[in-house]
Formats: C-alpha cells, sequence, structure tokens
C-alpha cells in the first residue's frame, strides 16, 4: 500500500479514536455496534444511488461516510474485546486470497463465470470443514431486497450446476408461471373495480403464483445480465418522473380528470423523455 494510502486511512482511525475518547462527541460515545447497524444500510443505500446517478463526486462522498461507519464500528467493538479493524482487515485479506485460486494458485478461470463458480465452490469447502450449512444457497442475508436477494440465488444456483442450458429456459419459466398466474385468477372478475378482493384458497394460491413470476422474471433477468433489483429501481425512477411531469402538466389534482386524459397526459410525459432510459 502507498504511503498516502496508508496516511488517510490512519488519519481516518485517528479521527474515530478522538471521537470515542472521554472528551469526545457525545453522540458518538453513545453507540453500539448494534445501534450502528442501521446506518451501515442507509450509508449502502445512498452510495448505491450515487453509482446509479454515476455522480462521482457523491460516489466518493458515501464512500467516505461508509468507511467512516465501518471503522466507528471497529473501534466499538475493539473497546469491549469482541474484534478491531486489523481483525478484519487480516480476515478479510486471507479470505479474497483463499477464494481466488485462479489469481493466487494454480487454478484457471477464462471468465467472469468460471471464476464465480471457483469462489462458490471454494466457499463451501469451506463452510463444510467448519461444519455449517453448506448449501449452495448458504450465507445469502434474508434481510437482502427481495428482488436483490432473488438475483443472487439464481447467481448461486447457476454457479453450482442448477441452470437451464440457455435462457431461453429461463424466460420459458416466465411464460409458464405468468400462466399459472392467469389461471389462479379463473373466476377473479378483475373489471370489477380499481382494487379486486381475493380472498381464502383462491388469495393464497394467487399470492403464490405471482411471487413465482416475479422471482422467475428476477431469474431470468440474471440470466440476460440484468441486475433485476437495479432495473426495478431504475423502473421506478421512470415511472416516478413521468407521474411528476404528468402532474405538472395537468396543473390540477390528478382526481379531476377522466382516465382517458390521464393517460394522455402520462403518454407525452413519456414521449418527452423525462428521465433517461436504463
Amino acid at each position: 500500500m502507498s504511503s498516502s494510502r496508508s496516511e488517510a486511512i490512519e488519519n481516518l482511525l485517528q479521527v474515530v479514536d478522538a471521537l470515542r475518547e472521554p472528551d469526545g462527541c457525545p453522540w458518538d460515545r453513545k453507540q453500539t455496534v448494534g445501534s450502528m447497524a442501521t446506518y451501515v444500510i442507509e450509508e449502502a443505500y445512498e452510495l448505491v444511488e450515487a453509482i446509479e446517478n454515476e455522480d462521482d463526486a457523491n460516489t466518493c462522498e458515501e464512500l467516505g461516510d461508509l468507511l467512516m461507519v465501518l471503522a466507528m464500528i471497529c473501534r466499538i467493538a475493539a473497546e469491549a474485546g469482541r474484534f478491531d479493524m486489523e481483525r478484519a482487515a487480516r480476515e478479510i485479506h486471507e479470505k479474497i486470497i483463499r477464494r481466488h485460486p485462479h489469481v493466487f494458485g494454480d487454478s484457471e478461470a477464462e471468465d467472469a463465470e468460471e471464476a464465480l463458480a471457483s469462489w462458490e465452490a471454494v466457499k463451501g469447502e469451506e463452510r463444510r470443514e467448519a461444519r455449517v450449512d453448506s448449501s449452495a444457497l448458504a450465507g445469502l442475508p434474508v434481510a437482502l431486497p427481495a428482488l436483490a436477494r432473488a438475483g443472487r440465488t439464481c447467481d448461486k444456483a447457476v454457479s453450482s450446476g442448477f441452470r437451464w442450458e440457455t435462457a431461453a429456459g429461463a424466460w420459458a419459466k416466465v411464460e409458464e408461471e405468468l400462466g399459472e398466474l392467469k389461471e389462479a385468477l379463473r373466476g377473479t372478475d378483475l373489471e370489477a373495480g380499481p382494487k379486486v378482493k381475493v380472498e381464502g384458497e383462491v388469495r393464497e394460491q394467487v399470492e403464490a403464483e405471482l411471487g413465482d413470476l416475479l422471482m422467475a422474471a428476477a431469474f431470468f433477468g440474471r440470466y440476460v445480465g440484468l441486475d433485476p433489483e437495479k432495473v426495478c429501481r431504475a423502473a421506478l425512477r421512470r415511472f416516478e418522473a413521468r407521474f411528476r411531469h404528468m402532474e405538472s402538466g395537468l396543473g390540477a389534482p390528478l382526481a379531476g380528470f377522466d382516465l382517458a386524459h390521464l393517460m394522455e397526459a402520462w403518454a407525452a410525459a413519456k414521449e418527452a423523455g423525462s428521465v433517461p432510459e436504463a
């Protein structure tokens, strides 16, 4: 590591140390490892947003915020004798080398897919040796957003060998799940109003089939190299931008217009290109 990088990291750690000293910041001194968990999530999402906006200045700032939170967690844990930044850095250093035998060992990986498969194989062996859950799907945080978790689940399943031979198989699964959802809705009057109640066994079946369809769509995204969480966020940004454009163009509450007028305004907002296509 260059001296400038080492100095920058050391300066950050010294600031964190000062904040936790008896004469430091009351707010920072009050924090615990548990209380800081919320800020990991918050800063991570702010970082993702900055990256997706291709805003380098904000991305750098959010990276710094996240580094600060991580350094604070390590300092708090060190005070209780649990772990510290040195241990965290040492363990990830060893893990990265261990899981990249195609870089630091004698193995080879011709492409990203082979590299991922190698990573998952080493990880699985580690878990078997540790006598913990060694499933190919082990290690995925339950708290991940559902679409992000679906994408990572697909990656892990594919790397383990459970995969369609072509993306066409994944697309056929989307169509199959759509058909099953349509069948579950058979007999439900979707024309009855803007919100249709489905109850009892029908509701349970529709809920299950809609979930299967969403997951199949997320899986298909991975087969064509797309991140389902990212594309959904992009779709939401497009919707919000067009909706706001529509509101601005109409200049009055939407409740005062009929659907035909609203759809015309929506089409105009879409045509105006209020947000770049993802």
